[in-house]
Parts: structure tokens; C-alpha cells; sequence
């Protein structure tokens, strides 16, 4: 990058908050996929108004900008481009405000899902998104991906709970969006435009966020299903009975392998899929609904369920839950961990033609997600040093792709599309809705410095 556009950068937020150093180039280079890319310059505001300043440098001179929260990733977005600047928003990581009065946090986008999570709880207030990098991921990242996690049946994604937005767009005008009440119809609703568009229109710098009451219990269980087509009707079934389940969690066998390869829980590995049910709400209704859903799961085709009765036993249950990420991990030297939606009438259809896909190309797929509501993270297991290999796994994940489409799908569910996915958008979503979005690309970046290259092909010029 030009010597003379890293000085004004300095100038405008100082330059201890301004580094090309090759180490920090480096460490800014990586997501949570295997690609790399380096940055020219990494910057780390600490407030509003330095965003500001940077998108005011980078849009007069043309430069490319990548937003960046904790790097957890899955799908590239974060990912840097050619001569870019990495925009590191960790050090804006206050929770300003969390308001009993009005039930709602106030947080800047570097704060840990986590820590909002564990402080909103000390006012007895519930923040239920939950991906599973909730220990890592940053409420900014899951505002840009529109992130969801296990709870979402029953609570809903991320944007179900974005009040408010402050947001900086290029040129380095600040704009509010929302704010504080649950109730906002009085302009067109542009904060749902930068929900899930992944950094790709302007820099989310402050979130407030729609919180509810802590629920009293929660409360688990285990089911084993010869059959996987019986575990999707389990989930309907439970449905009707008037329960809507905290978490609708399924495994299929080459996933609970791994799991009890990896933790010897005990868990059943001649089935066709575990499934893993929580309920949530007031003790005694709680229990109840628990013993119902045992029921019912047993009733579904269930061989076998193990009933949590207390806190302790759900989490013991919740283990093999857990476990599943780094027992895939230990199956081979890589994997490329998917994220497709299909409805859930479909979910037999999928993971058939997920065993079929694997099959064709000759690469594992194992299979977890969030059955509720459909979203599935098929597992393509690989070894990268191998070209040969990396070719099938390439055409492996664009026929998964192409199948979740075919059945009334989605290309994504909650990692977003990055760069990964962005070579099949235009076989994901509706052309003329497609055009649309470029033409909101363009009104708001009609420079196409902000993240340029994701989420779509955007066809930007000067």
C-alpha cells in the first residue's frame, strides 16, 4: 500500500492503532477455514469515530476495507483482499448499557457473544443466540452473518433481537437505524439491509439488542433412531403435541462414531441418527414437558432415550453435543464443515442424497445440525496436500449445494456466503432479486471498497 495513504490512516486514529508489520499482517490473514490472505494494513479502532475517519481515507482513495470481529468465520467473509485493510474491530469490545427497565443490552460489536451472554444473566435477562463459537464470535460478526446456533426453533436468529444499529458507511457518514423499542414502523426498515450482508455495505459499530427473561430450568434428552426418517417425524411430532423445543439436535452414525471414538459416552453407534431434545421454561412445567417429549420419542421409532431429571444429567447428556466438532476433527488431516437449510419434511431426502454425493465423488460426508429448523452442517472430510482429492471435495460441495437448492433450500443457514459460496448465488436466489441486491450494493458502496468480492458478485466500478 501506498506509504503516503498508511500515514493519513495514522493520522486520522493515531499510530499506535495502525500497523504494517509482517507478524500482524499474518495474524490478521486467517478466518476459521483454511484460506488465507494478507491485508496490507491492519487498523484497530477503539470507537465510532475512527471507523469514520478510516472509511473516509479508504473510500477517497479507493481502497478496499474487510471488517473483521474474532475471525470464527466458516465461509470467508472475513477473509482479506489484495492491497486491503484489515478493519480489526476487537478493541471495541464494551457492553455499554444493559437496562432492566427496558430489557435490552447496548454492546459495541467486538464484545464476546458470551461475555454479553454471562453479564445480561446477572440481571436475571436472557440473550438467546448461540452459535456454536459462542465463546469466541463477536456480536458484530453475528449481526454480519445473521448467526443462529442451536436455540434457534424456539428463540430465533440473531436479528430477531437487533433493536437498533449504529453503522458507518463509506465515506465515513455515521447512521443510526432502530433504536430501543420493540415497536418501529416509521421508515422503510433499512437495519434488516445490514443484518447478514457480511460488512458488505457499512461498518456495524454499535448493536442494541432485544433481550427477555431468564428462563427458571432446562432440561435433556437422548434418543437413538434405527431409522433417521423417524428422528425428522420425532421433531413433528413434538411440535404438535403443543411443545416447541429449546434445541432439536441431530447426529447421524458416522458422527456419533466419531463422538464416542473421541469421548466413550456410552453412545449407541448401529443407528441410523441421535437425537438430542431440551426443553426450557418454568420448573414445573419443564418437567413435564421433558416427560412428554420422552414419550414421544419413544412412540417416534426411538430404541432407545435417556431421560435427564436433573441439571447434572442434561449436561452429561449435552457431552456428546459438545464433542462433536473435535471428534470430526480427529477423523482426517482437514474437513470443510458445510451449511445448507432444507425444509425439515425434506431432511430424510438430503441426508440421502448428501450419502449419495459422497458416494459420486468419493469423499466422507458425515452429517450434525439443527434438525428444528432444517439447517444441516454436512461434513466433507479431506486431506488438503492431496490435489487430486481437494478437486472431488470442490465438486462434492457444490453438489451439496445444488441439492439443498433443488429441495426448496437455502446455500446457507447462518455462516453466511463469504467467498465460499459466492460462485452459486446465482443459482441460490431469485435473479431479479439478485439485480436488486446489486443495486443496493451500489447505492450504498458505489465505490466497492467495503468487503469487496463477498457475499455477491456485485459487478462494482468506479
Amino acid at each position: 500500500m501506498n506509504p503516503i495513504i498508511v500515514e493519513e490512516l495514522r493520522e486520522a486514529v493515531g499510530s499506535v492503532r495502525v500497523s504494517t508489520a509482517a507478524e500482524d499482517l499474518v495474524t490478521y490473514a486467517y478466518d476459521g477455514t483454511w484460506a488465507e490472505a494478507r491485508p496490507d494494513v491492519v487498523v484497530h479502532p477503539e470507537k465510532t469515530e475512527q471507523v469514520a475517519a478510516i472509511l473516509r481515507v479508504a473510500d477517497t482513495n479507493r481502497i478496499p476495507v474487510v471488517p473483521r470481529g474474532s475471525g470464527t468465520g466458516l465461509a470467508g467473509g472475513s477473509l482479506p483482499v489484495e492491497g486491503s485493510i484489515c478493519l480489526n474491530l476487537a478493541r471495541m469490545n464494551r457492553i455499554l448499557e444493559v437496562s432492566t427497565a427496558d430489557t435490552l443490552a447496548v454492546a459495541q460489536p467486538g464484545v464476546i457473544t458470551f461475555d454479553l451472554q454471562r453479564e445480561v444473566e446477572k440481571a436475571g435477562l436472557f440473550y438467546p443466540p448461540d452459535p456454536a463459537s459462542v465463546y469466541q464470535c463477536s456480536i458484530g460478526g453475528n449481526v454480519a452473518t445473521n448467526a443462529g446456533g442451536p436455540r434457534c426453533l424456539k428463540y430465533g436468529v440473531t436479528g430477531d433481537y437487533v433493536l437498533g444499529l449504529e453503522v458507518v458507511l463509506p465515506g465515513g457518514q455515521v447512521m443510526r437505524l432502530g433504536g430501543r423499542t420493540i415497536k418501529d414502523v416509521a421508515g422503510y426498515n433499512l437495519k434488516q439491509l445490514f443484518i447478514g450482508s457480511e460488512g458488505t455495505l457499512g461498518v456495524v459499530t454499535e448493536v442494541t439488542l432485544q433481550l427477555i427473561p431468564k428462563p427458571a430450568a432446562q432440561r435433556t434428552a437422548l434418543a437413538a433412531f434405527p431409522r433417521l426418517d423417524d428422528a425428522c417425524t420425532a421433531v413433528g411430532n413434538i411440535l404438535r403435541a403443543g411443545i416447541v423445543p429449546l434445541v432439536t439436535e441431530l447426529m447421524d452414525q458416522g458422527t456419533t462414531s466419531a463422538v464416542e471414538e473421541f469421548k466413550h459416552l456410552g453412545l449407541p453407534t448401529d443407528v441410523e441418527a441421535l437425537l438430542l431434545v431440551a426443553v426450557d421454561g418454568d420448573e414445573a412445567l419443564v418437567e413435564s414437558d421433558i416427560a412428554l417429549v420422552a414419550g414421544i420419542l419413544g412412540k417416534s421409532g426411538a430404541r432407545e432415550v435417556r431421560h435427564a431429571r436433573s441439571a447434572a444429567e442434561s449436561e452429561a447428556l449435552w457431552e456428546a453435543r459438545r464433542s462433536v466438532s473435535p471428534a470430526i476433527a480427529r477423523l482426517a488431516r482437514n474437513k470443510l464443515g458445510e451449511d445448507i437449510t432444507v425444509p425439515r419434511s425434506k431432511i430424510p431426502e438430503m441426508v440421502a442424497q448428501l450419502r449419495e454425493i459422497g458416494r459420486a465423488n468419493d469423499v466422507p460426508i458425515v452429517v450434525y445440525g439443527h434438525i428444528g429448523d432444517g439447517n444441516l452442517h454436512p461434513t466433507i472430510l479431506c486431506d488438503r496436500r492431496d490435489a487430486a482429492i481437494m478437486r472431488r471435495v470442490e465438486k462434492a460441495a457444490g453438489d451439496l449445494l445444488d441439492a439443498s437448492v433443488r429441495l426448496g433450500g437455502s446455500l446457507t443457514g447462518e455462516h453466511g456466503i463469504g467467498i465460499f459460496k459466492r460462485d452459486h448465488v446465482a443459482a441460490g436466489i431469485n435473479p431479479a432479486a439478485l439485480a436488486w441486491m446489486r443495486s443496493i450494493k451500489n447505492l450504498f458502496d458505489p465505490h466497492g471498497i467495503m468487503n469487496p468480492g463477498k457475499k455477491i458478485d456485485s459487478r462494482v466500478g468506479d
